[in-house]
């Protein structure tokens, strides 16, 4: 008894990932806008792209493993960040379904506005889990300390940084 109620426990599990993954599309190259800065198309090919789930959301996902082209990289990739929105910092390398290793970046853009030119208003962008999460393009940086370390690069003064950095780490 106990061997079948762990085969359909298995079973349904599965079964229940594959849904989950089947409402995303993905492409193993970066499918952003023309109007993105011409430097990133060198990063096409190192890129992924997802669409999903059910509205039409898009995740492009750049991996870096040189520090160098990460650092040439960012200047141009904070060119796609809407006006106004936070820069939220995560701990890299990132292994969950958006999966970034060693370090790099997971920019977010809503459905209707792919180019990070809508801008957020500072109130709604101090709102950790605001609807600029939904309304406006935005980054999440994977920072693993070596090719994406925060001493190295500029982050925007006039930028808020929301740091998740500890968020999942379980506590001993």
């Amino acid at each position: 008894m106990n061997r079948r109620t762990a085969l359909l426990s298995a079973i349904a599990c599965l079964a229940i990932r594959s849904v989950a993954f089947a409402e995303y599309s993905v492409w193993d190259k970066g499918m952003w806008p023309e109007s993105w800065p011409k430097e990133l198309e060198p990063l096409r090919k190192q890129a992924r792209t997802y669409e999903g789930p059910r509205v039409l959301y898009r995740f492009y996902l750049i991996p870096f493993t040189k520090r160098e082209e990460f650092e040439a990289a960012w200047p141009q990739l904070l060119k796609v960040k809407s006006k106004g929105v936070p820069i939220v910092l995560v701990r890299g390398p990132r292994t969950d379904f958006f999966r970034i290793n060693p370090g790099g970046v997971l920019i977010h853009t809503p459905p209707i506005a792919d180019k990070g030119d809508n801008e957020v208003p500072l109130d709604d962008a101090k709102k950790a889990h605001g609807e600029w999460r939904t309304k406006a393009s935005y980054i999440e940086l994977a920072v693993d300390r070596e090719i994406v370390d925060l001493n190295r690069i500029p982050l925007p003064a006039d930028t808020l940084i929301i740091d998740e950095w500890f968020k999942n780490e379980k506590t001993k």
